[in-house]
């Protein structure tokens, strides 16, 4: 099992979280970006850059990604691909999406998409809480503590 993490739009205190759980539980992980980006020396993370251009990181991720793996995204048609290898996919906001929630999401997802096109301002997500830092923070020690191996 490896963690891939979809790191342009990952805030930095979800990283800072993954890179103490790598750590912690011996699991590798991979930042996947478009842009350069500073990790701590570990022998458990690594970082790949790619190149500039829409859905680049999406793709190299599904690419390189295998069953069983953790993909950490707020990106929900990535994640619905995640799922679609038989890989996991979980929110920097502590969201694990699952075949049972990730098609009512999609939905979701594309029916805002449709109402902003159409000029309705439907705000954007809230600013990422410490109760969001906890439930992801919690939903990753307990995906590791099952999957982790």
């Amino acid at each position: 099992m490896k963690i891939w993490v979809d790191a342009d739009a990952c805030p930095g205190v979800i990283k800072d979280i993954l890179f103490r759980a790598a750590e912690r539980t011996k699991v590798n992980m991979t930042l996947v970006a478009n842009h350069s980006m500073r990790i701590p020396p570990s022998s458990y993370v690594t970082f790949v850059h790619v190149t500039q251009g829409f859905d680049v990181a999406d793709n190299e991720i599904v690419q390189r990604l295998s069953a069983g793996d953790l993909v950490i995204t707020g990106d929900i048609p990535l994640a619905s691909e995640v799922i679609d290898k038989g890989a996991h996919a979980l929110n920097p906001r502590g969201e694990l999406y699952t075949t049972d929630n990730i098609k009512a999401r999609l939905s979701m997802r594309d029916l805002m998409e449709t109402l902003r096109d159409n000029g309705v301002n439907t705000g954007g997500p809230a600013p990422l809480s410490q109760a969001d830092r906890q439930a992801f923070a919690n939903q990753l020690d307990s995906f590791l503590t099952k999957y982790a191996k």
